[in-house]
């Protein structure tokens, strides 16, 4: 039996229990929403502020790669036509200088566009295979041999280019050969076929150079070599070379320009190319080719063949 004391105390228990609940319920009430309606997100924007998106920088890379050979750029040639079709087409064009046949590996390969070079024979090959779409007649000019002044392979005035490298390997007459299966180096080696020599000595060097360092070192070897006449001329002042053998047909030397074939690469400049190829051949460039270097060597440079068969060059 709860005694008068014990009765109060429970009473007083209930009573804050009571208090308690009642606050809840009022608290609950007061916190919770107006409305129904969803609160509106706090942007993303409004809490960090994103740095803009940088565009895409635009690359560099050339409009048109040209791969040719070196004589074109020795002689500077390519240094007064290339500014003239770019100001003209409006692209830009990347120069690549290297031996012809390097040139046209890197057409059967779809790293050029357009080529410029001068082995008939590979160029056809080329052709036969599919990698060049458009071959044009361009120029050409001729190979000499040149040598030191005192010739000690006594060659000078010879008629037959043949006949003079066999007296240059009879003797042993230090010979710089390019070494680099350029147009010139094909010729070179066409030549010793014919005489029946294979050279190899001493006396017999390949320099694995374009045609203007392969000059340097003969003349500072005092030796021969083959040149094409152009490139022997733009630096015949810095040489102590002369031309001691020139005139045998075997000694022709014959440009083309090879556009590269978009359908076994489609990614080349084929418009471009094929518009350069065009530029080579327009009347007022081979005016410009056969007047080249004639005010400062008193002879043309290149001569030029536009339109014409290859069988007629040099007639």
């Amino acid at each position: 039996m709860l005694t008068k004391k014990s009765s109060q105390k429970s009473n007083l228990w209930f009573s804050l229990f009571s208090l308690m609940l009642v606050l809840s319920l009022l608290l609950a009430a007061c916190s919770a929403p107006a409305s129904s309606a969803p609160a509106t997100p706090v942007p993303a924007a409004a809490a960090t502020v994103a740095e803009p998106t940088k565009a895409a920088q635009p690359q560099t890379a050339a409009d048109l790669i040209l791969a040719t050979t070196t004589s074109t750029r020795d002689s500077g040639l390519l240094d007064v036509l290339l500014p003239k079709f770019e100001a003209a087409s409006g692209l830009k064009v990347k120069m690549v200088a290297v031996g012809s046949g390097q040139a046209l590996a890197m057409g059967e390969e779809g790293n050029a566009d357009v080529l410029l070079v001068h082995a008939p024979a590979s160029e056809k090959t080329l052709m036969e295979k599919g990698f060049g779409k458009d071959r044009f007649l361009i120029m050409h000019n001729d190979f000499i041999i040149v040598g030191p002044k005192n010739d000690p392979a006594g060659i000078k005035d010879m008629k037959v280019a043949v006949d003079a490298f066999k007296k240059m390997a009879e003797t042993k007459s230090l010979f710089v050969s390019r070494g680099d299966d350029s147009g010139t180096n094909k010729v070179e080696l066409a030549l010793w076929k014919s005489a029946a020599i294979t050279p190899k000595g001493d006396w017999y060097i390949q320099s694995g150079q374009g045609m203007g360092d392969t000059l340097r070192i003969a003349s500072e070897k005092a030796g021969y070599t083959l040149a094409d006449r152009a490139t022997y001329l733009a630096l015949k002042d810095t040489l102590q070379l002369d031309v001691l053998v020139q005139g045998d047909k075997a000694l022709l030397n014959i440009y083309h320009v090879i556009t590269v074939n978009p359908d076994k690469w489609p990614k080349v400049n084929y418009t471009g190319a094929k518009a350069f190829a065009d530029f080579l051949v327009a009347a007022d460039t081979q005016k410009f080719i056969s007047e080249f270097g004639v005010d400062k060597f008193g002879q043309p440079l290149f001569f030029p063949d536009a339109g014409k068969a290859d069988d007629q060059v040099g007639k």
